[in-house]
């Protein structure tokens, strides 16, 4: 059995060493992504939640070029909303944008109330391509 391999995209090391966890592991031919948020450059919480949702996947879309996937490896999602009412057409809206056709990942969406000051975020397993 291969020992799992951290994945951290360029330029990212410090956050994920302070926090000491990684952007994602690769098991064999799977991605294990950490959640991911709308962060700003600084590392501080996208006020504007749109933003916030653009800004966690784009940094999703990071990690998983960093192992070599794309969305299109993605198999399983999860989602955090601190409201999710008020905010699923927001999310939705971003999704259709991202994800693409079908067939589509599994998603599972959690309603929480505390992110560390963010209102989403996301994570996801992917299966690396050419990977045995």
């Amino acid at each position: 059995m291969t020992r799992p391999e951290a994945i951290v995209p360029e330029g990212r090391h410090a956050l994920y060493e302070k926090h000491r966890y990684s952007a994602a592991i690769r098991s064999g031919d799977l991605l294990f992504v950490s959640g991911q948020v709308g962060s700003r450059a600084d590392g501080s919480p996208e006020p504007v939640f749109e933003t916030q949702v653009r800004l966690a996947f784009k940094n999703l879309l990071t990690v998983l070029e960093a192992a070599g996937c794309t969305l299109d490896d993605v198999v399983d999602v999860t989602t955090f909303h601190t409201d999710p009412a008020a905010q699923l057409d927001s999310i939705m809206a971003v999704r259709n944008e991202v994800i693409g056709g079908p067939p589509y990942p599994n998603w599972t969406a959690v309603g929480v109330t505390w992110l560390a000051g963010f209102d989403f975020e996301i994570k996801v397993i992917a299966r690396i391509p050419g990977a045995a």
